[in-house]
């Protein structure tokens, strides 16, 4: 799987974990709402600032944003 299709999961993977949606977690980060549609898309790759303010919103460490979870992990969130 692509880096950005493991990002592209985990960020909708740990956003629907803490409770956000799109729109909440796109103020909570200080982004536009379209743009957290289209980094969960894969029609936008982050920059690591956009990752690190991804991760402060979601109180969750930026790695984990890229990191390669398996099925079993992913169903634990």
């Amino acid at each position: 799987m692509k880096l950005t299709a493991v990002f592209a999961r985990n960020l909708r993977l740990y956003r629907q974990a803490a409770g956000l949606s799109q729109e909440r977690l796109a103020e909570f980060a200080g982004l536009d709402r379209n743009y957290i549609g289209k980094l969960e898309r894969e029609e936008s790759s982050p920059t690591l600032d956009t990752i690190e303010a991804l991760a402060v919103a979601m109180q969750i460490d930026a790695e984990k944003m890229i990191r390669r979870l398996s099925s079993v992990d992913a169903k634990k969130l």
